[in-house]
């Protein structure tokens, strides 16, 4: 299970990236600090395994907050708290069919790739390669989807809207409500914000959370993986964020004898055949004053109502 969680996690070392060698990648990063969600993609790229793990095990939604058990201490994390640890703006949009119409037509001509406009829902490799990289990290580090990220949906294409011309969202609520659907039983919700969450319980006085792990080098954007990333999408289409090959990979050229003169037409070529191939219970809450923001609760009697 730790594992998925640490997958569908992405760290952004915003220090490094902004050392890329291209003016319009190295904006679209600047976008997301103006927008305000630096200290949340950007937070300490450590996780604590086993914490996590009963994090998600034992969590709910009640009244509102996220409530979970860990290693017999019951807290609850309330949307306010969530926002003010990573400096998450709380006003502005919270629905998308908001976003102005303008600004809306604005995007279609400024995300495309050629002259032609683009529609709100494309696929991927019709947008520049900055807002490729955004509408993964908005898929991936922010909204936790799971499946195929070919094509930029209307959703995340409003979205990269709003960071670009830096229109005020309550990316607080937007992004809570990505948690507590995390938490929800039987939510198709992938699971992630394994750094994030590990931040929220670092503020819990007396929690103890283990061993601390790094997060995984590919999980992580920086320098180095913007220009792996690029790359691969430059030479062999589109690749989806902190899912690039550790190495570059070098395309097959297909060769033509020099014995077979210029003039023959490709269509008379001779057919290469290919060769066949074979193919734990959960321990009872204790009592725990908090005197941070993120409470604990006070017996196992109220955690259970």
């Amino acid at each position: 299970m730790a594992s998925s969680l640490i997958s569908r996690s992405h760290h952004i070392d915003f220090d490094s990236v902004f050392r890329f060698d291209d003016a319009e990648i190295v904006q679209m990063f600047e976008s997301l600090v103006t927008t305000g969600l630096m200290e949340f993609l950007g937070c300490p790229a450590i996780f604590h395994e086993q914490a996590l793990i009963e994090f998600f095990e034992n969590g709910s939604v009640r009244d509102g907050m996220v409530v979970s058990t860990i290693s017999g201490t019951a807290v609850e994390i309330r949307e306010s708290v969530f926002a003010a640890v990573f400096g998450l703006p709380t006003e502005g949009l919270t629905d998308l069919s908001e976003v102005p119409k303008d600004l809306l037509s604005n995007a279609e001509c400024l995300f495309s790739a050629s002259e032609k406009e683009v529609s709100i829902s494309c696929l991927k490799k019709e947008v520049k390669m900055s807002f490729r990289l955004l509408s993964d990290i908005l898929a991936k580090s922010l909204f936790v989807k799971a499946g195929s990220f070919d094509a930029v949906t209307r959703d995340r294409f409003l979205l990269m809207t709003v960071i670009i011309f830096d229109v005020k969202v309550n990316w607080g609520n937007l992004l809570f409500g990505v948690l507590k659907e995390m938490v929800t039983p039987d939510s198709r919700q992938a699971k992630g914000y394994a750094i994030q969450i590990c931040v929220l319980l670092k503020n819990i006085p007396g929690l103890e959370l283990g061993e601390s792990k790094a997060f995984p080098a590919p999980r992580i954007l920086n320098e180095k993986t913007v220009h792996r990333i690029v790359s691969v999408n430059e030479n062999v289409g589109v690749e989806e964020v902190g899912d690039a090959p550790l190495a570059k990979t070098t395309p097959v050229k297909r060769t033509v004898s020099k014995k077979r003169p210029a003039s023959v037409d490709a269509d008379v070529a001779p057919e290469i055949k290919k060769k066949r191939t074979t193919k734990s219970k959960p321990v009872a809450a204790k009592k725990l004053v908090l005197e941070e923001p993120i409470a604990a609760v006070p017996s196992t009697e109220e955690t259970n109502s």
